[in-house]
């Protein structure tokens, strides 16, 4: 689609600019106070989960198995909790840890495993000089900062509608010894909202990696977490794994923090055989026990995967409208000018907005000065470095749905002013 404002004329152009204007003065008037900036759960999501509150007494018997639950022990987590969470990922209960409320503590961890432990029998990362490891982008930006705050290098690639770029991945991974690691959200990506493709998944469990201490740390984040009428369907990578004869390749994670409540959910792990094996001995030094309250809790609240399914349903009632909110006001407010495009998720927690070259810094800035906090320009970037300045991350979950409708008209606005004035200033 052509640039409408390319069309315009010299004069046309300043008059649209002039009336663009003065509609942000009005806006800056209002003095709004609006927050856009992290994928939370609102408060009626958390609310879903308050009778899990009640599900222990001081009367329920504090056994799970042959677990106790009011005692030291069980460092893999309790068996109900780690049943539960190997339902969620389709994997074998064996294979699961269940530790934490944060599956980004889980990744801190497995990093810092690797960099002073070392992986697979292999030197620590710390003597092997630069370690690399590659980020689909735009990507998360809190899997970014773990590996930049060791001095790791974060290496970008490209991250296309069906997945990372595998011709590049396979290229740096089988020819870099340096590259130990890439981040994934593989289902319903952050911010992208995409699901990786079979033939994506297929050709990371294909991978031969020229490190043997190479890793595919998998961020399975969303995988229950969809809102629209189909949900996507992600590849068991570990099947995949299978079919390709391949092995101790991935890390994978996954937590109920978008289930239950953030910071007070589960978080689990799962891996091959030999590679939870080396997970235990590094966990060992430092988890005596695991928190048997939550995942008790957890455990009878949930029930099962079909209980999972419910709770999610009931998520999907509150983050549906939002999400199709943001489609009615884009599409009604810019899908004719061919200035911006966006992606249009079935699932998860954002939407990936798109706006001339240039763009983003110049938008994120006057949001915030209009009244309304997003996610930085360029976070989605390693070190923050969008390379064309484009990318804006849509959170639109924790608003009410009237403060989200306030800030996607800023929003309109905002994108139209800084792309007339990115136009007019290339004449």
């Amino acid at each position: 689609m052509p640039n409408a404002y390319q069309l315009l004329s010299t004069a046309e152009l300043d008059s649209l600019i002039d009336q663009l204007e003065q509609a942000t003065d009005e806006i800056r008037a209002k003095g709004l106070k609006l927050d856009m900036a992290r994928g939370k759960p609102s408060p009626e999501q958390t609310a879903l989960s308050r009778p899990m509150l009640d599900m222990l007494t001081s009367e329920t018997p504090l056994v799970d198995g042959n677990a106790i639950i009011d005692n030291y022990g069980t460092p893999d987590g309790l068996p109900c909790a780690r049943k539960l969470a190997a339902e969620i990922l389709d994997v074998d209960p064996a294979n699961v840890i269940v530790n934490g409320s944060s599956s980004l503590n889980l990744m801190h961890d497995l990093v810092v495993n690797g960099l002073t432990r070392g992986i697979a029998g292999q030197e620590p990362w710390f003597r092997q000089g630069e370690i690399k490891f590659l980020c689909p982008s735009p990507g998360y930006d809190r899997h970014f900062a773990i590996t930049a705050s060791f001095g790791i290098t974060n290496v970008p690639v490209p991250l296309l509608e069906d997945g990372p770029d595998m011709d590049v991945v396979a290229e740096l991974v089988e020819n870099d010894p340096q590259v130990k690691g890439i981040w994934c959200v593989p289902k319903y990506a952050n911010p992208t909202g995409i699901t990786y493709s079979d033939e994506v998944v297929r050709r990371f469990a294909a991978l031969k990696p020229a490190a043997p201490d190479f890793r595919i740390f998998w961020d399975n984040a969303y995988a229950v977490h969809a809102f629209g009428d189909t949900d996507d369907k992600l590849l068991n990578i570990f099947e995949a794994l299978k079919d390709a004869g391949n092995d101790n390749l991935v890390y994978e994670f996954a937590s109920t923090a978008k289930v239950t409540f953030p910071s007070s959910g589960l978080a689990f792990i799962t891996a091959s055989e030999a590679d939870m094996a080396e997970i235990r001995a590094a966990f060992a030094v430092s988890r005596v026990s695991c928190e048997k309250f939550s995942q008790f809790a957890h455990a009878r609240f949930l029930r099962d995967l079909d209980g999972v399914r419910e709770q999610m349903a009931k998520h999907a009632t509150l983050v549906r409208p939002r999400f199709e909110l943001v489609e009615r006001k884009l599409t009604e407010g810019l899908g004719d000018l061919g200035i911006a495009s966006w992606t249009h998720p079935h699932g998860g927690y954002f939407v990936s907005f798109e706006g001339p070259e240039g763009s983003a810094k110049k938008i994120v800035s006057l949001m915030k000065e209009l009244g309304v906090i997003m996610t930085g320009a360029g976070a989605t970037w390693p070190y923050g470095k969008d390379p064309k300045d484009t990318n804006v991350r849509i959170a639109p979950t924790y608003p009410s749905l009237e403060d989200l409708g306030a800030a996607l008209d800023v929003f309109v606005v905002v994108v139209k002013l800084v792309a007339a004035r990115l136009e007019r200033s290339s004449r």
